[in-house]
């Protein structure tokens, strides 16, 4: 294998992974980064409609985009920032959804999460669902709002945990693909494609990282491996890494999956519009009408029903999206709608979900699971970031971390 011997492994060449190796290709540092897939991204992938635009499988909004600095980066790129306000801050469909029961919606909403951080002022963790208000009769929408937050619904997710995301509530997108930036930012770099790491053996004064292709031998090494990875893979570690492991345990992934629809007749809909397919249950997915003034609809699952249609394969989803949409809309549009694309995210080897919650209980593990080891194992990704997991940005920030700590701890 080419560059089998570096001085710094990157494992895992999504968001974070391509950050740190930047960071440190750029310092002059002798780098791999090594990544299983054959493509850079990771949980960040845009494909193409058959017409041709651009569509994110993975993330494709620029959280916090005030500080994002995933912005700096697709502006460099030559890329179009899309500052349209997002769906979920508008009017959803009146017809089905009347405005006045939209407003009642914000106020329960609102109301939850502000109970959600008043019950965590005494510094003990619960299920985030312990705010909701019995009875309250929006607590099933709640609950799927929960669901495209987290992945999961608020019972399994910190109350603490939720309360420390930090978010500036300006979302804005990148035209050509938020997947495709992400990418892009790595194309130069010194890479190995095709390459899943099966064992990090830190038993010797040097790494021996053994993959499919063969051993890599590195002086250090920055792990951005997803938390389910790291949780699931046996033996990654030699002598293993019970903390690691048991951090990791503490912050699955959660599932969300996108279906994308092709739209006869568009113009019927107000662009970057959303309609929800049920408003009074947690097993509803959101519909994204039009994203960008395309012919298209972004369908978005989250949690159990996530899982549900999975275990069903792909099939499943358009016939979920197509009962919910005509149910709304009518049955004929069910003849204006064919699918394009999606990824089942839970069935991916190397993600195995869409992106990290902490458990009640669980939400210090972020810190434990970025603690460096013996100044030579790193590790970044979304699932460490404290305040900003669950996005592209915060694995940026935690790459970024990782890479400035251990060049902090080369020897001089």
């Amino acid at each position: 294998m080419a560059n089998n011997d570096v001085e710094v492994a990157i494992i895992g060449g999504g968001a974070a992974g391509i950050a740190a190796a930047r960071q440190l290709h750029d310092a002059g540092i002798s780098t791999l980064l090594i990544e299983a897939r054959s493509r850079l991204g990771g949980r960040a992938w845009t494909m193409f409609a058959p017409s041709g635009e651009p569509i994110d499988l993975g993330c494709g909004w620029l959280h916090s985009a005030d500080r994002n600095p995933w912005v700096a980066v697709a502006e460099r790129q030559g890329r179009t920032i899309d500052k349209t306000r997002p769906p979920w801050f508008r009017n959803s469909h009146e017809d089905r959804f009347p405005l006045t029961e939209q407003e009642q919606f914000r106020e329960a909403q609102h109301a939850f999460f502000e109970r959600l951080e008043a019950m965590t002022a005494n510094g003990i963790d619960r299920p985030a669902s312990d705010a909701l208000e019995p009875g309250n009769r929006w607590n099933g929408l709640i609950n799927a709002i929960g669901t495209y937050i987290s992945g999961t619904e608020w019972n399994r997710v910190s109350a603490i945990d939720a309360v420390r995301y930090a978010d500036t509530e300006i979302n804005w997108r990148v035209v050509e693909g938020y997947g495709v930036t992400i990418a892009s930012h790595g194309v130069d770099l010194p890479m190995a494609l095709e390459t899943p790491v099966t064992r990090i053996d830190h038993s010797a004064l040097r790494l021996r990282i053994e993959t499919t292709k063969g051993i890599i031998k590195a002086d250090r090494a920055i792990i951005t491996l997803p938390s389910t990875v790291i949780a699931q893979t046996d033996g990654l570690f030699r002598p293993k890494l019970l903390q690691k492991t048991e951090a990791a345990r503490g912050l699955p992934l959660g599932l969300n999956d996108k279906l994308f629809l092709s739209l006869a007749f568009a113009e019927e809909f107000d662009k970057d519009s959303r309609i929800f397919g049920c408003t009074d249950r947690t097993a509803t997915a959101t519909y994204h009408m039009r994203p960008f003034g395309r012919s298209i609809i972004e369908c978005y699952f989250g949690g159990t029903l996530a899982h549900d249609l999975e275990s069903q394969g792909e099939p499943a989803f358009f016939d979920f999206a197509s009962k919910q949409l005509t149910d709304v809309l009518g049955s004929a549009f069910a003849r204006r709608i064919k699918p394009i694309a999606m990824h089942l995210w839970g069935l991916d080897p190397f993600a195995r979900g869409a992106y990290s919650f902490a458990e009640p209980g669980k939400a210090d593990r972020r810190a434990m699971l970025a603690a460096p080891v013996d100044g030579r194992l790193f590790f970044a990704g979304e699932a460490t970031s404290q305040a900003s997991y669950s996005t592209a940005h915060g694995a940026y920030f935690s790459g970024m971390a990782a890479a400035q700590a251990l060049l902090l701890a080369r020897p001089r």
